[in-house]
């Protein structure tokens, strides 16, 4: 496979990882907020979907093209940039199979639980303030990643 075919779909994984994890955040928080039980149940049920199909296909694509492509630019131990990109990548995966898939689904359970019309449990309140901590973390990570693969420093 060629360069440039790798770097177009190391650049897909990009947008649906980024995009999805961005978008995600911002449509979450504003549906925690709104503080209706049935606009937050919503937002968690697409969240936990939104993981499955968008960050994890971008994950997928972004570890392959990108594995693939590390020799051309010397290889991972080679270079500062690469090696500390890679860091951040596996950082942002594990804070996000640690943290946040374990709160997503303990919210998901949280509410399935509740009638129609519920007020949300401050058991719910205090996941949400663990997930967008951790949220916030998992996104500029990997934002850091993004600079270094663009900059190339040192």
């Amino acid at each position: 496979m060629s360069l440039t075919t790798l770097k177009a779909i190391h650049l897909l994984g990009v947008v649906l990882f980024l995009g999805n994890i961005i978008v995600t955040a911002f449509w979450k928080t504003l549906a925690d907020r709104s503080g209706d039980l049935a606009v937050i149940r919503f937002a968690v049920k697409a969240t936990n979907w939104a993981d499955v199909v968008f960050t994890l296909g971008g994950i997928v694509l972004l570890a392959a093209a990108g594995h693939m492509m590390a020799p051309a630019f010397g290889g991972i131990a080679a270079s500062f940039w690469l090696k500390t990109a890679y860091g951040l990548f596996i950082a942002t995966g594990v804070l996000w199979l640690a943290v946040l898939i374990p709160v997503q689904w303990k919210q998901a359970r949280l509410l399935s639980a509740l009638p129609a019309g519920a007020t949300v449990p401050a058991a719910y309140r205090r996941l949400a303030l663990v997930w967008a901590a951790a949220g916030s973390v998992a996104t500029l990570m990997p934002l850091a990643a993004a600079w270094l693969m663009v900059a190339k420093p040192g």
